[in-house]
């Protein structure tokens, strides 16, 4: 845990040495203020209320607290192991089978799962995944999510800033190309930092990684099923537990999530530690 920790945290001093670099290259102190200000301004739009915006999206309802009494209780419980307050739980009606954790802290913290999801998994393998959204909200990944965002937008409106008076190609070259996709590579890598985390942390709430392990796989598979239906999610796909469409290769660079196969090992070697 320490580890993933550790590693989200150097990510995000890379992202602010190549904001800097780029800021350095550019030459305009006015300009590094001005696309800084305009990257902070939207994130913290997109802080304090991409919760709402994103529940709307969704159109997700409150659940059914008599129908669905048994998720409520798993919730309750994994909050008073995990010291959390209780959140809002949501459902989004869709054959995809997934779930998503928002919400800037943990007193704001809301948890959304799709009916095609409950109708997917067991309750252990159900346990396992809410933990897991749990965890988001206890790690504060929106507030980390937020800082990557916001360095690695200000990074990609500076490229901007003066480029073509830049005489010098090589310099040209890494203001428009190199330093801003090095940004977006480690911003992808800091959210794949924060799944590793969350699998971890949640694993120790709920005391069984193999069920969380088993529902991933359930969950990969059901949603190679339903591809059509995923892609009507496919922008907001670094939201779920689980991204729909497969990436192996150097396009797993360009992934949200880290390759199902590491993760689930991962939770494997959890196990046999735990137990």
């Amino acid at each position: 845990m320490f580890y993933n920790r550790l590693k989200t945290y150097i990510l995000l001093l890379v992202l602010t040495g190549l904001f800097l670099t780029i800021g350095y290259l550019v030459g305009g102190l006015k300009g590094l203020i001005v696309t800084f200000c305009i990257a902070m301004i939207f994130n913290g739009i997109m802080y304090f209320f991409s919760d709402k915006i994103v529940l709307n999206l969704f159109r997700a309802k409150p659940l059914d607290k008599q129908k669905y009494e048994f998720i409520y209780e798993i919730v309750k419980q994994l909050c008073a192991q995990m010291k959390l307050p209780m959140p809002k739980l949501w459902i989004v009606e869709t054959p995809m089978a997934n779930a998503f954790a928002t919400g800037r802290n943990p007193k704001n913290g809301s948890i959304a799962v799709t009916s095609g999801m409950i109708n997917t998994l067991d309750k252990d393998e159900l346990r396992g995944v809410l933990a897991h959204e749990l965890s988001h909200i206890k790690n504060r990944d929106v507030l980390i999510a937020t800082i990557a965002a916001t360095i690695a937008t200000a990074t990609n409106y500076m490229r901007y800033q003066k480029t073509n008076e830049r005489k010098n190609p090589l310099t040209g070259i890494l203001t428009l190309v190199a330093i801003p996709l090095s940004a977006t590579l480690v911003q992808l890598a800091v959210s794949r930092s924060r799944e590793y985390l969350a699998d971890e942390t949640g694993s120790f709430a709920s005391m069984d990684p193999l069920a969380l392990a088993a529902a991933l796989k359930k969950l990969q598979k059901h949603n190679m099923q339903h591809k059509k239906e995923g892609k009507k999610y496919a922008l907001a796909s670094s939201l779920f537990i689980v991204n729909p469409f497969s990436a192996k290769g150097l396009i797993n660079l360009l992934s949200t999530h880290p390759p199902m196969e590491a993760r689930i090992a991962r939770l494997q070697k959890i196990a046999q530690r735990m137990f």
